[in-house]
């Protein structure tokens, strides 16, 4: 039996933006064959603020979040 070729994985580069913040890009696709190894195909980089940290969701599935949601301060709370 042949391994498919069909990409399993959608490939997510981080990009910082200041020393808090990140965004992911979509920067590729991977597929897993069927001896466990990933085959990584990177389309693109991030310019400026990548540090080569790569995450690997399944099709369809989103990268976690980049920033933790911070309610917002109220500029009258001290």
């Amino acid at each position: 039996m042949t391994d498919r070729k069909e990409p399993t994985h959608t490939a997510y580069g981080r990009q910082r933006i200041g020393r808090r913040h990140s965004q992911w890009l979509e920067i590729g696709t991977a597929r897993l064959d069927a001896s466990g190894d990933i085959h990584v195909f990177l389309n693109r980089t991030p310019i400026g603020g990548f540090d080569g940290y790569t995450y690997l969701a399944r099709i369809g599935a989103q990268p976690p979040q980049s920033d933790p949601d911070r309610p917002e301060q109220d500029p009258d709370d001290g």
